[in-house]
């Protein structure tokens, strides 16, 4: 029995390293090819389908916690400086452009072991991500609205880059969901 939680935990590790490893590759890719926006932020290309896949594949527990060495992975990559110069600006940004901002995939462990859980745990995901750079966009970033509204120019920004990658997990889920139902649960 020990010998059987043991492989399963080996199995979980290795997925979600892969995983992980995938979902920061397709992200610095579109880094590379200038896909990236004024003040952070970018069009990845699907970057955050294998950490969805985690969570649904393994569990909340899982998903998590890959979801959090994602956004320390993010900050490694490229961390946006704040327009302050405080430390509590410093530390907005680390919680809310990276930390809960990546982590939250982690919650698609939610629907592990639900028919089309991708299809459901992408919109709850992508919405609470864009919950959290919305925030940091009125919170810390409000300087870059001129003269618009502080909650229209966080909106319009990162609604920008969260709607493009939603849509493109959506259309790509919807087609791997058909095709290979059995890549997002484990047998």
């Amino acid at each position: 029995m020990e010998t059987k939680k043991s492989f399963v935990n080996v199995r979980a590790l290795v997925e979600s390293s892969l995983l992980v490893a995938i979902g920061f590759i397709l992200s610095y890719v579109s880094h590379l090819i200038g896909l990236r926006m004024p003040q952070g932020g970018s069009f990845t290309l699907l970057s955050m389908l294998p950490l969805l896949t985690i969570g649904l594949r393994h569990g909340l527990k899982w998903g998590l916690g890959s979801g959090f060495v994602y956004a320390c992975l993010q900050m490694l990559q490229e961390f946006w400086f704040p327009p302050t110069a405080t430390v509590s600006g410093y530390i907005a940004v680390v919680m809310l452009d990276y930390i809960v901002a990546f982590t939250v995939l982690g919650l698609s462990g939610l629907f592990r072991g639900k028919r089309y859980g991708l299809l459901y745990a992408a919109p709850l995901c992508c919405l609470l991500r864009f919950l959290s750079h919305f925030a940091s966009g009125v919170i810390i970033w409000n300087i870059y609205a001129g003269e618009s509204p502080v909650w229209l120019y966080s909106l319009v920004y990162n609604g920008s880059f969260m709607g493009f990658e939603l849509a493109t997990i959506m259309v790509t889920g919807v087609i791997l969901c058909k095709t290979a139902p059995t890549l997002f649960c484990v047998d």
